[in-house]
């Protein structure tokens, strides 16, 4: 099963299930993230399908325009480093547990939008498997993890290194808004594109920059969900992206980034496809660099 959330006339959007390779059938949720919220999501979604009849109103494939996956996903949650290559080419050991931050879903953006960046001038780029969470979980083990993962996605954690490392903390240089594409779809575990291992792959302007498969992942999906649900519950629409492969443009030699214009594609097979236009400006409003203060004590006499 693949499900997807279009944009509609307005600013309206739509939940839809893929009906092959060439349309889209409307669903009665707003989003993907509403749909996972009702417990008896799928067989309403069966239900509607098999009410649609032959002159049912759907998307083109074609021309369908996607939003964010999930709009409106309580908690963004991303692994900072997880792939063995990655963490190699970063200079680090393989950690004993996830590195993790999170972004707030005025990050996300669809995934053939344009992204727009504000006042950064080293955008990087990081491909990504994302997972949508299907039920709540606390405390749960990597089983109960696995048995609630609602589907697959893809994902590209676009990052401005220049804000990340302005300090130990990499919210600021993660959290742009609508600078983090998720889509086209989910794909559902039992789909029969969903063969286990994942291929995940990113382009600049064509060229193949990133490329790795998930079965190198530290952590897998469950055990990463497992791992965030001992500490915060997890609800359904949640998105957890689980860290991306080699090949970052900060990890290259002369380091390498996105410039305004540049076409960003990421691929995982069986999943889809995001494309997405870089469009680089200066902030001319942005606030001033503080000299800092150095404190000093007054000598009494």
């Amino acid at each position: 099963m693949k499900l997807a959330t279009l944009r509609t006339s307005g600013d309206g959007t739509t939940a839809v299930i893929g009906l092959g390779a060439d349309a889209f059938l409307p669903l009665p949720y707003r989003n993907v993230g509403a749909l996972l919220a009702d417990p008896n999501w799928r067989a309403n979604v069966e239900a509607t399908v098999e009410r649609s009849g032959a002159g049912r109103a759907v998307f083109d494939a074609g021309s369908a325009v996607f939003a964010p996956l999930v709009p409106e996903a309580g908690k963004v949650i991303c692994c900072g480093l997880n792939y063995g290559d990655h963490i190699q080419e970063m200079g680090r050991n393989l950690p004993e547990y996830p590195t993790l931050f999170a972004k707030h879903a005025d990050t996300l953006t669809g995934a053939t939008d344009t992204i727009k960046i504000l006042g950064s001038e080293k955008v990087d780029w990081e491909a990504e498997l994302a997972v949508v969470v299907g039920s709540a979980l606390f405390q749960a083990s990597e089983e109960q993890a696995q048995k609630a993962i609602a589907g697959y996605t893809v994902a590209n954690d676009v990052s401005m290194r220049d804000w990340q490392n302005r300090t130990l903390q990499w919210f600021q240089g993660k959290a742009f808004d609508a600078t983090t594409p998720v889509g086209p779809v989910l794909v559902t575990p039992e789909d029969e594109d969903v063969t286990g291992d994942f291929e995940v792959r990113g382009y600049v302007n064509g060229e193949l920059v990133q490329a790795g498969n998930t079965r190198t992942l530290v952590f897998s999906p469950a055990r990463l969900l497992s791992y965030i649900s001992q500490f915060t519950i997890l609800r359904p629409g949640d998105l957890v992206l689980t860290g991306t492969p080699g090949g970052v443009g900060m990890g290259m030699i002369p380091p390498r980034f996105l410039e305004d214009g540049d076409v960003l594609r990421t691929e995982i097979p069986g999943i889809g496809r995001l494309e997405n236009t870089i469009r680089i400006h200066q902030n001319e409003g942005a606030a001033a660099k503080r000299t800092p203060v150095i404190a000093t004590t007054a000598i009494k006499e």
